[in-house]
């Protein structure tokens, strides 16, 4: 599909993001666990491999997105859902900074799926 709307592509690069920063916030914690000396071994290792798994499933999801897949949008919307609550629990925690980057990250990715370019594209007419 050369002629992609840029809404599918805002979407895209969206969820290419928050998969990026899900494989890099786990391969951190991993190295942490690795040389540091973690409360709790097992549950460092699961949150290490989540966020490498999750974060690796969004890119696949954004390469869906990019395609403009079918399959790929309702994970995409559900992301960008369950992202909101996180964002605001940040904000209400005093980690404003990256609480408010999440809120407009997300709402513009949920925009972005949501838009009717983005459903021409995906699903047609």
């Amino acid at each position: 599909m050369l002629n992609r709307p840029v809404t599918l592509v805002v979407a895209a690069v969206v969820l290419a993001i928050e998969g990026l920063t899900a494989v890099v916030l786990g391969g951190y914690a991993a190295v942490e666990t690795i040389v540091g000396k973690p409360a709790d071994l097992g549950s460092s290792i699961v949150v290490s491999a989540f966020g490498i798994l999750i974060g690796a499933a969004l890119i696949w999801v954004a390469w869906g997105v990019l395609q403009a897949a079918r399959w790929s949008r309702a994970p995409g919307v559900v992301t960008q859902i369950f992202a909101l609550p996180v964002a605001v629990s940040l904000v209400q925690s005093e980690q404003t900074v990256p609480g408010v980057l999440l809120i407009v990250v997300a709402l513009a990715g949920l925009v972005a799926l949501l838009a009717p370019a983005t459903t021409k594209a995906m699903i047609g007419e």
